[in-house]
Order: structure tokens, then sequence, then C-alpha cells
């Protein structure tokens, strides 16, 4: 684990993460609505952090636990030296109690709008409205971050632990489509305000244990906490920024950035994430939908935990709006973006960079550039049209194989790729591929959703015949009972795929189709 020291220079440098197009920062998209029902000044409450003191409207906060904020050092830590049947934490997950009881926690216990500023060097703003408010409509808490600064070595700096929750977990019924507006954890980015959420996270705790007949193993358990993101919502969550989208909020993790244990849906605003792993997850399996409609989200994973994709859904992805830039870890078999049951862009601006690329379903115009060497981060791609202007730039900042792009700019015809000043050479990839080979990993294409079509087999292309099998190596035999599989009857590779086929010759012209494109860069 990443001592204090590291996220304090982490904090210090403020590391700006590369955008394409559209620089980190600001948003420049008005078409998409910011949080515009913020209540009057008399109605906010106002919390403003300090070391030496916080204050609540005003006043000197207390520890009454029955006021609707009060603060206390209770934080939820994962304990050191507690053995095997505390959890599944390893020696870099402890913390000591010293280090815990330094933290100091602002509970807040009722519905309303809440307007956090100030800074606090050690501590953790945490919601929770009560073990019955999951069912309570009325359970909602909107925290507005007007320039508030917030540090947790421990735990999350930012968590909701019970407010209304309005999706529902039944896998059974469960869709890309959802309607969070409803959500009772709700986050607002003040105009013209630069937030910064420094956090850790904590390892899971169990609440139960079953051993096994030695009393050495767990073999069973029930978890009583697990909080991976230094921005942690157990409660479907939505994020927006101001009228004027003008507000900022960078979020540094130890682990992973920003997370929702049901769905996040991001409206607006301008989110900056660096982090150790998954710089966004949701994670209900094939449940949680992740929803970004608009604003700026910048996403950098730094590898410090050995892996993480930019956005990671275990359910759905879904991108209407926006300008999204997510770099995965750099040397991990990690994707840009990444969702169990499918990618789906269908407005905005994307670039994602990684060392695996996950088949992303486009109602606009995309291309995937896969690399036959894995390409260093800070360098600058440009893809210029037939009069050499630049219709789309971009610097990822982490080293990767794969690079996908889709913008609403991103018209038909013929492009040339740059690497600075370096013209690129390529040739067409397997178009639509991953429609009955996986894409290029392994599983299945995602679900195509309700009323649009899968992409038609581009012209003169048919689906595989007589495709070779790969030889067994010399020496090797099935094990007894498993028998080769047959190859179909008829059945050859396709054109250019395999079987000896004659390799295509690399050209500096990229032809782009409307749809989605690949290209493979020698």
């Amino acid at each position: 684990m990443k001592k204090i020291s590291l996220l304090a220079v982490i904090l210090s440098l403020c590391v700006l993460l590369a955008a394409c197009g559209t620089q980190q920062g600001q948003s420049t998209d008005s078409t998409q609505t910011g949080w515009t029902t913020r209540q009057a000044d008399s109605d906010a409450v106002s919390i403003v952090l300090s070391d030496s003191g916080v204050t609540v409207g005003g006043k000197a906060a207390t520890s009454d636990s029955s006021e609707s904020v009060y603060v206390n050092n209770d934080i939820v830590f994962y304990l050191e030296g507690q053995g095997f049947t505390y959890g599944e934490g390893e020696e870099k997950d402890e913390h000591s109690q010293s280090e815990a009881d330094a933290h100091t926690v602002v509970h807040i216990t009722e519905a309303g709008e809440y307007v956090i500023s100030g800074c606090l060097s050690a501590g953790q703003i945490a919601v929770d409205l009560g073990k019955d408010a999951a069912d309570d409509p009325n359970a909602v808490v909107t925290l507005v971050l007007d320039n508030a600064d917030i540090t947790c070595t421990v735990a999350p700096a930012v968590i909701f632990y019970n407010v209304y929750e309005c999706g529902s977990k039944d896998e059974e019924t469960a869709a890309m489509e959802v309607d969070t507006s409803d959500a009772g954890a709700n986050v607002v980015i003040a105009d013209g305000s630069e937030n910064n959420i420094s956090g850790s996270y904590v390892a899971r705790i169990y609440k139960s244990v079953e051993l096994d007949e030695s009393g050495t193993k767990v073999v069973d358990s029930k978890k009583l906490h697990k909080y991976d993101a230094a921005f942690y919502s157990k409660k479907t969550m939505n994020i927006y920024g101001e009228e004027k989208n003008s507000g900022v909020l960078n979020i540094f993790a130890e682990n992973e950035g920003l997370d929702s244990e049901l769905h996040l849906t991001i409206f607006s605003g301008n989110i900056n994430i660096r982090s150790g792993n998954d710089g966004i997850n949701t994670n209900e399996d094939n449940v949680s939908v992740t929803h970004i409609l608009g604003g700026v989200v910048n996403i950098t994973v730094d590898g410090s935990t050995g892996e993480g994709d930019g956005i990671d859904s275990n359910g759905w992805l879904v991108i209407d709006g926006g300008t999204v830039n997510a770099y995965a870890c750099g040397f991990s078999g990690d994707s840009g973006i990444d969702a169990d049951k499918g990618v789906y862009v269908r407005s905005g601006q994307v670039v994602a960079t990684g060392n695996m690329y996950d088949r992303v379903v486009s109602e606009q115009t995309s291309a995937v550039f896969s690399f036959a060497l894995r390409q260093s981060g800070g360098n600058e791609y440009s893809l210029c049209d037939e009069s050499g202007k630049a219709v789309l730039t971009c610097t990822p900042a982490n080293d990767f194989q794969y690079l996908y792009v889709s913008a609403p700019r991103l018209a038909a015809g013929n492009y040339t790729f740059r690497q600075g000043d370096k013209l690129l050479k390529g040739t067409a990839g397997r178009q639509h591929m991953g429609d009955f080979m996986g894409g290029f990993h392994q599983g299945n294409p995602p679900e195509m959703p309700e009323g649009m079509e899968r992409p038609e087999m581009p012209e003169g292309m048919t689906p595989p015949e007589e495709m070779e099998r790969p030889e067994m190596p010399e020496g090797m035999t099935p094990p007894e009972g498993m028998e080769r599989p047959e190859k179909p009857e008829g059945m050859t590779p396709p054109e250019g795929f395999g079987g000896g086929a004659p390799a295509q010759e690399t050209s500096e012209l990229f032809a782009i189709a409307e749809g989605e494109n690949t290209f493979e860069i020698s």
C-alpha cells in the first residue's frame, strides 16, 4: 500500500490527466443540463472543514450523535494484526488504530442538501440515514462540493452508507436502461470550484465465518465491510456539475477511484481520476449500469496495484454524451472501457487505451487501432483528414496496445494517422469479426440494445469456411477421453485471416467507413 507521503505528493502535484480533443478541466458541453434545482442558501446546510474544527451552519460541530451532522473518530478501517478470521486483507491493507484515530469523521444522518467546503488533512465525510433508508424515497442526501479538500489514508474519503436505493439488484429484470433520477446519493460539483478527494480503501472484513474441519481455513463467510474506492457509495449515485459546468472534482485513489455498489450516472461535471486500480467501478454482477450523459471524465490508472481498467462495470457501460478519456493500466491485460454485459457508445467523444480491447457497440463512427507492439504513453496521436487538418488528437498517459476512438465529428473518409510527426502505416483489420469470434478478447459479443440492429457483414465478406485448426504440439496428445473437436465441414478462413492467405499491403491512408472500424498498425 502507498504511504501517506506518496498520496501527499500526488495531491500536491495535482496531476492533470491527458485529454483528447476537448482539454481536461472545464466542460464546454452546453447541451447537458447541470444541477439546476439547488435549494436556497437558507435551506442548504453549510459544512466548513478544518483540522482545527468543523463548523455546521456557522457553529462548531459537536460529537452528539443525535444531531443531523456530528463529528468523531469512529472510522471504519482494516485493523492490523487481527488474524485470518477477521477478513481477507493482507499486510499492505492494514492500518494501526492510532492512524485511524487521527481522522475526523463528519457524519451526516438526515436527508437534505449539504454544501461542503474547507480542508481536512485526515478525515472523511460519511452519510448514513439508517438501516431503513434504502426503502424511503425521502432519504435523499445531496453533497455540494464547493472547494472541498479531503484526505483519508485508511478508508474512502467520501462514503454513502445508507440512503434511498432507487434501483433493484434483481438480475432477472436487469436492463441497460435505468432511471436514477430519484437516487438517494447525489453529488454536485459547484461552479468555479476545485475539489480534491484523496482516499484509501477498506479490504473485506468478515461479519461471520465458517471454518474447515481443522479450523485453519475460512471456507465460507459473510461480508461486513468492503469499500474499494476513494469515493464510494453503497447505493445508486448521481454526479452533476452546476449550470455552468465550471467546477472540477479531482479524485486521487490508492485503489479504485469512484465506485457504486449498484448504478452510477454522471450527468455533467468535470471529473479527473488518478487511481491505483479501476478508475470507475460499478460492482453488482450482471446488474450495474454506469451511464455517462455529459461532462468531462478523465481517468488514468497508475498501476500501483498492478492492474486496472479505466472504467469497469460489472453490468453495462452506456455513454450518451460528454467527453471520456480512459487510460487503463499500462502493463496489465486491462481495457480502457470494459463491461461484462456490453459497452455502448451512442454519443459523445470517447478515447480509451489498454492492452486488451473489449468490444464496443457504437452508434456513431468509431475506430480501433491495434498496435503490433506496446506503445509508450505520453506521445500525441492525431487523426487528420484529407486536407491535413487534425480531426481528433489525444495523448494517452499510459502504455497501450489498443486505442479506441469515437466522436460525432469522425466522419467517413480517408485519414492519416500520426504519432507526433511520424506518419503511421497500417491495414484494415477484421471489421465486425467480434460478432462471431468474440472480438479481441475471450467471451461473447455484447447483447444488442432493444431496437438496434447488429451491424451487417461488410460487403463481399462471408462467414469463415474451412478454418484450419492449430496443430497439436509434437509429442502431446489430448487427455484420455477428450477428442479434438472436428472442424465444420467446408469451413475455410476468411480472406486475410490466417490459413496462409496473402497479407494486405500497409498504407498511410486509413479508410474510415460509417460505423465500426478496426486497423492493425505495423
